[in-house]
C-alpha cells in the first residue's frame, strides 16, 4: 500500500501548530513513531524537557514539540500540548478511506433487516431479526448481533465482539474483541426460607452514545427496566464491568477491571483508574476522580479525587497511606511510652505524702 505523504504545514494546520525549521517545505512525512523507533520519513514528538536528549540519536524526520522547547537538531511541529497533537495526527497518517467489503458468503442474517449496502460483514457473523445498520459499519469476523439491534454508521465491532437484543449503538462506536453489550443484569430475589434464589427478569436494553469506545471483554448489563446508558465520548479500557441501569457520562474514562455497581450515575468526565470500585446507587458528580482500587461507597460531589477503601479525599488518603506503612514501629513506640508512663505513675505512687 502506497503511503500517502504530509509537508508538516500541511499536519501542523491539523493541531494549531507553527512549523520550525522547514520552512521550504522539503520534509514529507509518511508515518509517526517513538523516539527510539522512527525513522527517515517519520515524525516523533516529545512531551517536555527531560526528552529533548533522546532526539541525539532520533532518525525521525520531525518533531512534535511543546511551545516552551527549540533550537532543536530536526524540524518541529510546536503546539500547546503534544500529546493531543501526536493522537490526531498519527490518526490522521492513518486513515484509510472506507471501502465496502460486502457480506461475506458464510455470513448468517435474520429477516426483516436493513442493512446499508456500504458495510463489511466478515466470516461467521451472525445478524438476528429486524436488525438496523447504517453506513460504513464493519462486523469483524464472530460478530454476534441478536434481533432489534440498531448500530449507526461508521461503527466498527472487532472479533467476537456481541450486542443483545434490542440494544442501540450511536455513530462511530468501536467495540474491541469480546466485549459484551447488553447481557442481563445481576437481579435476584432469595427465598429465605430455603436460602433459593430467584432471577428476576432484565427486560430493559444498553444505549451507547456517540464515540463510544468498549474495550475487549468488557461486559455492559442490560437495564431490569429502562437503559443502562452510556453517553458520548467515554471510554471503557478492557476487562470494565458495567452493572444495570448505570449511566456514564459523557467524555468518562473507565480504566481496566474497574466495576460499577447497578443504578449508580457517573458525571460527565469522570475517571475511575484500574480496578476502582463503585457501589450501588451511589452518584458521582462531573469530573470525580477515583484512584486505581478505590472504592466508592457513597455520593461524591463535583471535581471529588478519591482514593483508598472506603474512598475519601485523596490527599487524606495518600498521608494515611505513608502512615500505614510504619504502624508496627508506632505501636512499639506506643508500647515503650505506656510502659515508661506505667512506670512514672508506680514511682509516683510510691512518694510519701508532704
Amino acid at each position: 500500500m502506497v503511503m500517502a505523504a504530509y509537508t508538516l504545514a500541511e499536519l501542523a494546520a491539523l493541531v494549531d501548530g507553527r512549523v520550525v525549521g522547514d520552512e521550504q517545505n522539503r520534509v514529507r512525512i509518511t508515518g509517526l513513531n517513538s523516539i527510539e523507533l522512527a525513522g527517515p520519513g517519520e515524525l516523533t514528538f516529545l512531551t517536555d524537557r527531560r526528552q529533548v536528549d533522546l532526539l541525539a540519536d532520533s532518525r525521525a524526520s520531525g518533531c512534535i514539540v511543546p511551545r516552551e522547547i527549540d533550537d532543536l537538531p530536526v524540524p518541529q511541529i510546536v503546539v500547546d500540548d503534544p500529546g493531543l497533537a501526536e493522537a490526531i495526527i498519527h490518526n490522521h497518517l492513518l486513515a484509510v478511506p472506507f471501502a465496502a467489503g460486502g457480506i461475506h458468503e458464510t455470513a448468517v442474517i435474520g429477516i426483516d433487516c436493513a442493512i446499508s449496502s456500504q458495510v463489511t460483514i466478515g466470516p461467521l457473523v451472525s445478524i438476528g431479526d429486524r436488525v438496523r445498520i447504517g453506513e460504513r459499519v464493519v462486523l469483524h469476523a464472530g460478530v454476534i448481533i441478536e434481533d432489534d439491534v440498531v448500530i449507526g454508521d461508521d461503527c466498527i465491532l472487532h472479533a467476537g465482539a456481541m450486542v443483545a437484543h434490542g440494544c442501540i449503538l450511536g455513530r462511530q462506536v468501536v467495540l474491541f474483541h469480546g466485549a459484551v453489550i447488553g447481557s442481563d443484569g445481576f437481579g435476584f430475589a432469595t427465598d429465605r426460607s430455603t436460602g433459593t434464589h430467584v432471577s428476576k427478569p432484565q427486560v430493559g436494553i444498553v444505549r451507547l452514545d456517540d464515540g463510544v469506545q468498549v474495550g475487549a471483554n468488557s461486559c455492559i448489563d442490560r437495564a431490569a427496566f429502562g437503559t443502562t446508558h452510556i453517553r458520548a465520548g467515554a471510554r471503557l479500557d478492557n476487562q470494565v464491568m458495567i452493572g444495570h441501569n448505570v449511566e456514564v457520562g459523557e467524555n468518562a474514562i473507565i480504566v481496566a477491571q474497574a466495576g460499577i455497581a447497578g443504578s449508580s450515575k457517573l458525571g460527565r468526565n469522570v475517571i475511575l483508574a484500574a480496578k476502582a470500585g463503585v457501589a450501588d446507587h451511589i452518584s458521582l458528580g462531573d469530573g470525580v476522580v477515583v484512584a486505581a482500587m478505590g472504592g466508592v461507597h457513597n455520593d461524591q460531589p463535583a471535581g471529588a479525587v478519591l482514593g483508598g477503601i472506603p474512598a475519601f479525599d485523596v490527599k487524606s488518603w495518600a498521608r494515611a497511606s505513608a502512615v500505614f506503612g510504619r504502624l508496627p514501629e508506632m505501636l512499639r513506640e506506643m508500647r515503650r511510652l505506656r510502659k515508661e508512663i506505667n512506670t512514672l505513675k508506680a514511682e509516683l505512687q510510691r512518694e510519701p505524702m508532704e
